[in-house]
């Protein structure tokens, strides 16, 4: 999909969600929503909610003070861009949008009483509570990876000292090295992100004079979004560095040994050695989810895709990750665009008006080298009670001279336009 069709469908969503939305009435009844959450969609729905209610109390609340963002995470640990500039604030998000916020962790949603407690004690009411809590890692999926250990095979998927650990591994990878990278089954934060991380490393590796390393992807799937595009930029820019062994080809990773890099797969009884392990384990909603009862039996929280209020407990709305919001990919743009539906479908039932028709957008970017880049994009609405597919693009499989480094580009503007958006300005 080209750059001017993203632009018409970004504005094709943003002015019906506008035309939906009128101001609101200042005589509105004060009301406080909680939102549990400062990543994409957490700070999105706060800002958006700010914006179209600024009578409602706001609070933003999250356990981190910092953190780095999913997205561009993959050029941190290979020297292409700084841990610092992926690096955001809570408190410098609150300032940015006029939130409030709270450097807190939340330990309990009461859904019935409308009550979040924090690690204090504390308890705050709310009319709304938005919990926007990101994924947690099913251990126990995979023998022998524990959270404790996991550092040995460093994962960087949630943001935190994992992804300056990971970089510092593969700055000190020797010429000849096996790295691993064990990419998890569906769902997941990132779908295209485990195969972005294989390219960039293949490329660092490259430049740096290792060319005798190997790249293996272990995967859990059969299949991965942009495959295709994929595959055939790993074959004319990474010869033979970069095998995807598919779950059918026995890709799925079964055990580890943390301290020695050792991985076994399914139906294979002798390990892989490694030099480096990076082990994405299969993921759901973050515990505070399942803990209030959020999530179902797939350890994902349903929601109507009208207004992302939780199907099982009203009053609730859950955004981001954490959902059951198939066919969107667990990404930040779906995120963020799933927050400013929530947001606008909470300013109107606080106003008692009728929520927005649901309209929503996500484009993912992945770097298939420092200076080349590949796509997808949708636009989504709500039909008979689930989210469907308006329209989609993908980056064509024979670009035209020039479109992967534009598409390159694109994704570095998109990167600072989706942050700022979220985050406010960064502040390194």
């Amino acid at each position: 999909m080209n750059r001017s069709r993203r632009r018409w469908l970004q504005s094709a969503a943003l002015a019906a969600l506008g035309a939906a939305v009128p101001t609101l009435a200042l005589a509105r009844p004060k009301a406080r929503v909680i939102v549990i959450g400062a990543g994409y969609g957490g700070a999105t729905c706060a800002k958006t909610l700010r914006a179209l209610s600024p009578q409602v109390d706001v609070l933003l609340i999250d356990a981190r003070a910092r953190w780095c963002t999913g997205p561009f995470t993959n050029l941190a640990v290979t020297g292409l861009a700084s841990v610092e500039h992926i690096t955001r604030s809570t408190e410098d998000i609150g300032r940015a949008h006029g939130v409030r916020t709270r450097v807190e962790t939340v330990t309990a949603i009461d859904p019935v009483a409308m009550t979040v407690t924090l690690a204090g004690g504390e308890r705050l009411k709310a009319d709304r509570i938005v919990v926007s809590p990101g994924i947690g890692m099913r251990w126990g999926a995979i023998e022998g990876l524990t959270a404790e250990l996991s550092g040995a095979m460093p994962h960087a998927w949630t943001g935190d000292a994992q992804v300056q650990a990971l970089r510092d591994r593969i700055d000190a990878l020797p010429d000849g090295a096996t790295v691993l990278i064990a990419a998890p089954p569906n769902p997941y934060r990132c779908p295209p992100g485990p195969y972005e991380r294989a390219s960039l490393i293949a490329e660092r590796l490259l430049t740096t004079g290792r060319k005798r390393c190997k790249i293996l992807i272990a995967d859990a799937k059969d299949d991965f979004t942009k495959r295709p595009l994929f595959l055939a930029e790993w074959d004319e820019r990474y010869g033979g560095m970069i095998e995807w062994i598919s779950r059918s080809k026995g890709g799925e990773v079964v055990r580890v040994d943390p301290a020695t890099g050792e991985v076994w797969l399914r139906d294979q009884a002798a390990s892989i050695g490694t030099h480096l392990a990076s082990v994405v384990p299969p993921q759901q909603a973050a515990a505070i989810a399942g803990a209030a009862g959020l999530a179902d039996e797939s350890g994902w929280c349903p929601v109507h895709p009208q207004t992302f209020e939780s199907t099982r407990h009203a009053g609730i709305h859950v955004i981001g990750d954490a959902t059951i919001a198939s066919p969107m990919p667990k990404s930040a743009f779906a995120a963020n665009s799933q927050a400013k539906l929530c947001a606008a479908a909470i300013a109107a039932a606080l106003d008692g008006r009728a929520a927005p028709d649901a309209r929503m957008i996500n484009t993912c970017y992945s770097l298939v080298a420092h200076d080349a880049a590949i796509s997808v994009s949708g636009f989504y609405s709500a039909a008979s009670g689930r989210i469907a597919i308006v329209s989609e693009g993908l980056s064509p499989l024979s670009p035209p001279d020039g479109l992967r480094q534009r598409e390159a580009a694109q994704a570095h503007d998109w990167y600072e336009s989706i942050s700022t958006d979220s985050f406010g300005r960064a502040r390194h």
